[in-house]
This record gives C-alpha cells, structure tokens and sequence, in this order.
C-alpha cells in the first residue's frame, strides 16, 4: 500500500514527482495549509486520472454476470495495489482500483466531539441519498466516513474528468460545509444561552 503524506516536509523534487505545479510548492508564500490542501487535492485528482481506466469484464466466479471487482475481490489477478493518500492522521483517502471498477474512501477532518456529531448527520444525510449521486456508497468502508464507486459504465455515460472534478470539489467542499454547520450550531446555543440567563438577571 502506497502512503503520501503530504505536508510542509515535502521535497521539490518530490512534487515534480507526483507532477504537482511549481505553484502548489508549500515553500511559496501562500499559506501553508492552502498549498497543503491543494498538494493533497492535486496529487488525488492525478492518481484518479491515472487509475480511471476501466473496461468491461464479466465475473469469472458467475457466468453471464457483471459485477464491481472491487468489491466482490474474489479474483488476485483482477485487483491493483490499493493507493492511501494521507494529508495528516485524520484526513485521508483510500483508492482501491479493479479491472472494471474503482472505490474511493475519504476520511473527513473531525477536530473536536462538535464536528465529529455534524460530520456523521450530514454524511448520513448524503448517503440515504445516494440514487441522486449515482456514484455514492451507502455504506461507507469500515474506517472511513464516506465512499464512492465508480463501475466502467458510469465511464462509459460520464466524462472523465468530470468524474474526477465532482470528487476533489466534494472533498473541497465537505470541509467548507462542516464549518459553516458548526459555526451556526454554536451561534444558535450562544443566544440560547443568552436567552436562557435573562430570566436570572
């Protein structure tokens, strides 16, 4: 299993490596945990361009059936090394990759009790959702919050690259929403609270 663990230690030539822009060099003097979110975006958004190749394969195990390798891992031959990106001890991302299908498995930043609460609703909230997002698991990996699956017929009815863009804008975007629920929760209890001790005043 490959790991990259992405933060200010990173080498130049470590980041030619993985073919990340010049720009994205957490030496410039952007912030830090910007060009650390970017390095661990970018260097996502280039191993699943690499790793979205997949055709159509039937089931060795199960004649005239078609189904997610990835998944079923019945077959040695079929599966590829699975890939964990980390950006730190709590923000990762597993990428397995089959013949015929490739699962995503993120690992959602939870800092305190408050975000860890919010993080599990909205994510349940997603998931009971899934139909909508024709790629979302139900079920998330055991270890990790939420899951994706994609199958070489949503490649075959889908782009590429927007396929790769809605995953790295969700993982943009998940962090964003996270924070704005957990500012408006503690803004709702500081009036509640402020409302509650009036009446002792």
């Amino acid at each position: 299993m490959l790991h990259f663990y992405l933060d200010k230690k990173l080498s130049y030539k470590f980041i030619r490596k993985i073919k990340i822009p010049h720009y994205s060099c957490p030496f410039s003097d952007r912030p830090i945990m910007a060009n650390s979110l970017r390095l661990y975006l970018t260097c996502i958004r280039n191993t699943l361009d690499a790793a979205l190749c997949l055709q159509n394969f039937p089931c060795q195990e199960v004649e005239r059936h078609n189904k997610p390798e990835v998944e079923l891992k019945t077959s040695p031959e079929l599966l590829l090394n699975p890939i964990l990106i980390c950006r730190n001890e709590a923000e990762k991302c597993l990428i397995e990759t089959s013949i015929n299908s490739l699962r995503i498995s993120l690992k959602v930043k939870q800092a305190d009790e408050l975000e860890n609460i919010l993080t599990k609703k909205f994510l349940r909230f997603l998931s009971m959702r899934a139909e909508a997002f024709q790629v979302l698991r139900r079920k998330p990996v055991q270890g990790y919050d939420i899951s994706f699956l994609i199958t070489n017929y949503h490649c075959e009815d889908m782009q590429k690259q927007k396929l790769i863009e809605f995953i790295v804008q969700f993982m943009e975007d998940i962090d964003k929403e996270i924070s704005e629920l957990k500012l408006s929760v503690n803004t709702r209890g500081r009036l509640v609270a402020t409302e509650f001790l009036k009446q002792f005043i």
